[in-house]
């Protein structure tokens, strides 16, 4: 749900900005209403370190060089370092450093490469024959290409044959016009002796700046961090400041902000303990307010969701209490896999007991709960890492006769695949659950007027598909249900097609209404058909396990002992993990995707709204 905001206006004097501002920033819970963007040259700066800091912040957090050959030489490269000046500058510097090093390694290596074929020479010996009026020219070939006539024209000396090249190099006086039939290489610039060393001096820097850069994390990331805090809250503070509308020739300023209401309290008294001028009323969607949400331990992890399409207008519904639970649904079809579920939930634990400081690590409540939606909707799907349940004799008959699949003969309702039914079954329900949050939604913020039409196709689509599922369990007799449609499709159709818009040339409105009827009859049976994804990706991934498995248990017939129980199980861990990846991928992908625009098309979502930033100390 959205917090309800109180709206304050301030007037002040002049000298008074800046004091009331710290005290506000002091309360920790008023958005003032500021910029989020740069409002001048000073604000520029600010926000361009600022920026610099996050970035050596990120940069220093996921450092990690515990995996790194040379791990000893930088831990011993780290013991000597010795750090002055600004550390933010001095980490991004170095990081820099890291990165054209890296580039002049592979360069140095790919030199050392194309060196070692002339085997060793003295690089000044080559330049004196220069000094001479003698030059040697370097050449390379295909052996099948070489023409042996050129051994009787030129003076030529063989250096290497290898992967079917042949190596040569010519000596000519500098004098005379030089000519040879193909391409001439470039003369090595160094001795494949200086090239290597070369490397293993870019070897030595790469460690030098490794352990430098170890060495802020260990002692100036916190120290780093605070400081970004601190000025993170500096330029809130200003941009606050540079928010104000000026009055009275700039005696007078007026600040805007809001609090939740629940804080009224707690706002009035420091408020007045701060003498200034103010009006405090109930924030209404005109005013812009910023959201906060507040939901649930359950719904609040799936906030994060909500937040990637744009959290809701003041006025709108929050949609997190419906897209948390679906969304958990739709992912646990995706993935279709009781054995994936119980990974899931171990990997979840180990983000909170393992990396609870890092941003993976805040996000292992979520994880475990998709973990555990994995877990039971697989055991109804029937999979357990690419078995199936139903054909298994190790599971239980009570684990059978929770299958979907034990359910219906052959698995199938009508002929259809029992689970896809199932799918599309659950996709018509949350798009009507869509209309009605809309039709409810849209009434609530425009008025009934102007939601006719919106409550004609919510009751037409609803209303239809109630009665037909009455009609199909015989819960209403024929005469019944004969005059339920006749009434529905009349109160549905007036709304639709004559009194859609009120007021309106009821031609235009007939219009409209078949135009809307165009868009609607298409657009809802593609939404409805994209649910079928929910039951295909997890029917893939079921799949794609079982292969695994099958492949595995081949391996077994070899006739080695041990061995191919080894290779066995190598190819089943390996297997399980790519496709636990890559199911864990479409799992994500696709079920948002049905949520941003399925779900939100049809219930009018337009998540235009503001995050809640108050103004406060870091």
């Amino acid at each position: 749900m959205i917090e309800k905001m109180t709206k304050y206006s301030f007037v002040l004097l002049k000298e008074q900005t800046e004091g009331f501002l710290e005290e506000i920033q002091k309360l920790g819970v008023m958005d003032i209403k500021r910029s989020t963007k740069p409002v001048d040259a000073k604000s520029v700066a600010m926000l361009e370190k600022n920026a610099r800091r996050k970035k050596a912040v990120k940069i220093l957090e996921t450092l990690d060089y515990s995996k790194d050959t040379d791990y000893v030489a930088i831990q011993a490269a780290e013991q000597s370092t010795v750090i002055e000046g600004c550390k933010t500058e001095n980490t991004l510097n170095a990081a820099n450093r890291l990165e054209e090093l890296r580039s002049e390694l592979n360069d140095a290596v790919k030199n050392v490469k194309e060196i070692s074929h002339w085997g060793e020479f003295d690089k000044a010996a080559i330049d004196g024959l220069e000094a001479k009026g003698m030059k040697l020219h370097f050449y390379s070939i295909a052996e099948k290409s070489f023409d042996t006539e050129w051994k009787n024209e030129y003076a030529i000396e063989e250096i290497a044959r290898e992967d079917g090249k042949l190596y040569f190099v010519t000596i000519a006086p500098t004098d005379i016009e030089y000519n040879f039939p193909i391409e001439e290489n470039a003369t090595p610039s160094m001795s494949p002796a200086e090239a290597a060393a070369k490397v293993q001096e870019i070897k030595d820097e790469c460690i030098a700046v490794k352990g430098k850069l170890l060495y802020l994390k260990n002692n100036y990331l916190e120290h780093i961090r605070k400081h970004l805090a601190l000025k993170t809250a500096e330029m809130d503070l200003y941009l606050a400041q540079n928010a104000s509308e000026s009055a009275a020739e700039g005696m007078l300023y007026v600040f805007t902000g809001f609090a939740p209401v629940e804080e009224d309290g707690r706002m009035k008294t420091a408020l007045d303990a701060m003498d200034v001028y103010y009006i405090a009323e109930a924030a209404v969607e005109e005013d812009n307010p910023p959201i906060k949400l507040k939901n649930n331990r359950f719904a609040r992890q799936f906030e994060v969701l909500t937040g990637m399409y744009g959290v809701p207008a003041y006025g709108e519904f929050d949609p997190t209490p419906i897209l948390a639970p679906f969304f958990l649904l739709f992912f646990s079809m995706c993935m279709g896999d009781a054995g994936y579920g119980i990974l899931l939930i171990i990997i979840g634990m180990v983000l909170k007991y393992k990396m609870a400081d890092s941003g993976l690590g805040k996000m292992h409540r979520l994880v475990t709960f998709l973990g555990i939606g994995t877990l039971i909707v697989g055991f109804f799907l029937g999979t357990f890492f690419g078995m199936s349940i139903l054909e298994a004799s190790w599971a239980p008959s009570w684990l059978k006769a929770v299958c979907v699949d034990g359910w219906f003969p052959d698995g199938k309702i009508a002929g259809f695949p029992a689970q896809m039914v199932f799918a599309v079954g659950i996709g018509i329900f949350h798009i009507c659950l869509a209309m009605i949050v809309k039709s409810i939604g849209f009434t609530r913020r425009f008025g009934f007027k102007k939601t006719v039409s919106t409550w004609g196709w919510t009751l037409l689509i609803v209303g239809g598909i109630i009665l037909a599922a009455l009609g199909t369990m015989e819960v209403l007799g024929g005469e019944v249900l004969k005059w339920a449609v006749i009434v529905l499709a009349v109160v549905s159709g007036l709304a639709i097609y004559i009194f859609n818009t009120p007021g309106r040339n009821p031609l235009i409105n007939i219009g409209s209404g078949l135009w809307d009827t165009y868009n609607m009859v298409t657009g809802l049976l593609g939404d409805v058909l994209s649910y079928i994804r929910l039951y295909a990706l997890g029917l893939a991934g079921g799949m794609l396990g079982n292969a695994f498995n099958i492949m595995g248990t081949m391996i077994l017939d070899v006739p080695v002992p041990a061995v191919n129980w080894i290779f066995c199980i190598i190819v089943l861990i390996f297997g399980h993990i790519l496709n636990l990846a890559m199911s864990c991928l479409g799992a994500f992908v696709h079920p948002l995707r049905l949520t941003f625009v399925e779900y939100f098309k049809n219930s009018g979502y337009e998540g235009t709204g503001a995050v809640y930033n108050p103004l406060k100390k870091q």
